[in-house]
């Protein structure tokens, strides 16, 4: 039997703008069709919730083990 091999996604962030506003765009590849963007307020409001934003991740994770996935960060 052949063991399962992790998939790997690649993240990448860019700096965009949107109707005159700095906007991030995060993407898990090339040729996604709907990047997550958003703007200063939201990167500020992840910034200041970014613990509980890795507990959920911790949690789910450990909820579904066998969808095991390497992320590389670009």
């Amino acid at each position: 039997m052949e063991e399962k091999k992790p998939l790997e996604l690649v993240y990448k962030a860019e700096r965009s703008e949107y109707k005159g506003h700095a906007m991030i765009k995060l993407t898990s590849g090339d040729n996604e069709r709907y990047p997550f963007q958003f703007g200063l307020q939201k990167a500020k409001r992840i910034l200041a919730l970014i613990k509980d934003i890795e507990a959920f991740v911790a949690e789910q994770e450990a909820l579904k083990p066998e969808a095991e996935v390497k992320v590389a960060v670009k």
